[in-house]
């Protein structure tokens, strides 16, 4: 008998547990996301909207671009009506130049995303650079910069983005330009704030004392880490960008009549709303509402999941 044999009556040893698995950060972001159900229902509402956009040269029953297909005699200024084979004419009736609302709402989407979008992202490239760099510098730096913000930041700024196509003019690119400037300071704001404190970390320090070139400690080590609070700010700041672009197409200085967006779609049936024609604003407002609506309800969210301070 050998002497490795197991004894009679020798239990054999205990299975080991298995290792805990280890969830990883963003795991954990789309745990918490999830669990709330007014963000997924804002996130999946924005998702329709966005493909809506995209989708909108082919599922479109009309151009409102193209002015061959705009029949300003008989067409406009229709409601929604039905054939007598049971098919519908206009879904959202026409307004006054006939053109068909809900070709028009599909498009206006299309031009109010990508101005809202557009703005965000740049002014945020502009604002964030601006923050990290004042607080890395700090001194005349940093004075100067947060000068700049409050001067900025003094006047309203629906009043700047006036002035400033007032001198540009219309245009969808001079409204992405115009938003950008009344944007970035919120974004340099911010990012300046969370700067301020991992500046004093240790791992800044240590790249510090390795020599590494500044734009190389600003953009790879301190950038990933004022990520979180600029995530947040940028999803509240497109749908901004997005409501400011309707006002200021409403006021008739934003986009040209030709490319309309939601908010010159609702300033075309303002005059016509005492006379019942109320279609002609009301679905454009309706369709502005649930995009900025649910934007809000997933920013919202996102400032509570990427805030560890507000986490319960």
């Amino acid at each position: 008998m050998s002497a490795t044999a197991a004894k009679p009556g020798a239990t054999a040893p205990a299975a080991a547990p298995p290792a805990p698995k280890v969830e990883t950060p963003f795991k954990r972001f789309v745990r918490d996301f999830a669990a709330s159900r007014l963000a997924m229902f804002g996130l999946i509402v924005f998702t329709i909207i966005v493909l809506l956009a995209i989708l909108a040269p082919w599922i479109s029953p009309q151009n409102p671009y193209d002015l061959a297909q705009l029949d300003i005699m008989d067409g406009r200024l229709e409601p929604g009506s039905q054939n007598a084979d049971g098919t519908m004419t206009y879904w959202l009736g026409t307004d006054d130049q006939g053109r068909d609302m809900l070709s028009g709402i599909l498009y206006g989407l299309r031009i109010s995303l990508i101005v809202g979008a557009g703005s965000a992202i740049c002014a945020a490239l502009v604002g964030a650079s601006l923050g990290m760099l004042a607080a890395y510098a700090g001194g005349r730096t940093d004075t100067f910069i947060m000068r700049l913000v409050d001067l900025q930041l003094s006047f309203p700024s629906i009043l700047a983005a006036l002035m400033i196509l007032a001198f540009l003019g219309k245009g969808v690119m001079n409204v992405v330009l115009a938003l950008i400037i009344v944007e970035w300071a919120y974004y340099a704001r911010t990012v300046r704030g969370t700067a301020l404190v991992e500046r004093r970390r240790e791992y800044i320090e240590a790249a510090q004392c390795l020599a590494l070139p500044t734009h190389r400690i600003i953009f790879r080590h301190l950038l990933p880490n004022c990520l979180p609070p600029l995530i947040v700010v940028g999803t509240m700041q497109v749908a901004r960008a997005i409501a400011l672009e309707a006002t200021l197409s409403f006021l008739g200085l934003g986009v040209p009549i030709t490319e309309p967006s939601l908010g010159l779609l609702i300033s075309n049936g303002y005059e016509y709303m005492l006379s019942g024609k109320y279609w002609i604003s009301f679905y454009p407002g309706i369709a502005l509402l649930v995009t900025i609506v649910s934007i809000n309800l997933v920013g919202d969210h996102l400032r509570d999941v990427l805030n560890p301070r507000l986490q319960k």
